[in-house]
């Protein structure tokens, strides 16, 4: 039997885990449903894939993914409780709710079903994301297998515990935002200094880019790579003075922890 995957919800981040999919999975074999109609359209026009509704996922797909807001998380299964309640299939839950456990998901569930928690980011929809996961023991190792090949293209998939999956997501899950509003203000910057804006927000993403491909491929601290581009009395060591009497470390840090503590108060 095919595997068939079902998205609830075509926001910013189940659009772009679909779209990563889409490029392992025939479009045949995706179904995907918003309350926005006009959403799912977009999406499933772009990627070849079928529009459908809430229903239809519930009870027909094996891998069903819940892209919806935390805060809408008990309406949802209030509507979708009793249909899989009633599904003799094998079928798998794969929840990115922030900051909604696996023990509470079995609880709204309400039946012994296998789930995949897992945090993503927007870079998925690049293939650059990066998706921290965990499952409870119902999950089997053929469907780990299946759901690790659907989101092959989306980045780097990392299983971890699931009591680290809300810090190391308030990092990977939030991050883009910090990174993309210093890449702003990168080009902000060479605007100010006479570059055009296209040039500098080119130099900017480039440069981005670069350093945590090198980041990544060297395996070096952050810290010894800043050093290599730090010539002694330079202009770069100048910059990293400016940035540290910015407090730029520091307002980083805030964010990351800032982020964190939102999501545990989701949790009450």
């Amino acid at each position: 039997m095919k595997n068939t995957f079902g998205f609830i919800g075509c926001g910013n981040m189940g659009g772009a885990l679909a779209e990563a999919v889409a490029k392992t999975v025939l479009g045949d074999n995706i179904m995907v449903c918003d309350s926005a109609f006009d959403k799912a359209e977009r999406l499933g026009r772009k990627c070849g894939m079928q529009v459908s509704d809430l229903a239809s996922i519930v009870k027909s797909c094996q891998y069903i993914f819940l892209a919806v807001k935390p805060q809408g998380a008990e309406a949802l299964f209030a509507s979708i409780r009793p249909m899989l309640q009633k599904r003799k299939d094998p079928f798998v839950l794969i929840s990115m709710l922030a900051g909604t456990s696996i023990s509470t998901l079995e609880s709204l569930a309400g039946c012994h079903c296998p789930i995949i928690r897992i945090m993503p980011n927007t870079p998925a929809s690049v293939g650059e994301g990066m998706i921290l996961y965990d499952y409870n023991d119902s999950v089997t190792a053929d469907q780990l297998a299946d759901f690790s090949n659907a989101l092959s293209e989306a980045g780097r998939l990392d299983h971890l515990p699931e009591k680290s999956i809300d810090a190391a997501s308030a990092l990977s899950g939030c991050g883009p935002a910090f990174a993309f509003l210093f890449a702003e203000a990168l080009a902000d910057a060479g605007v100010e200094c006479g570059l055009t804006r296209d040039q500098a927000n080119l130099y900017a993403a480039q440069t981005l880019l670069g350093s945590a491909k090198l980041l990544l491929e060297t395996g070096k601290h952050p810290g010894v790579l800043k050093d290599a581009v730090c010539s002694p009395g330079g202009t770069t060591i100048a910059g990293v003075h400016a940035l540290e009497d910015g407090g730029f470390r520091a307002a980083t840090i805030n964010a990351v922890t800032a982020a964190y503590q939102k999501t545990l108060q989701l949790k009450k």
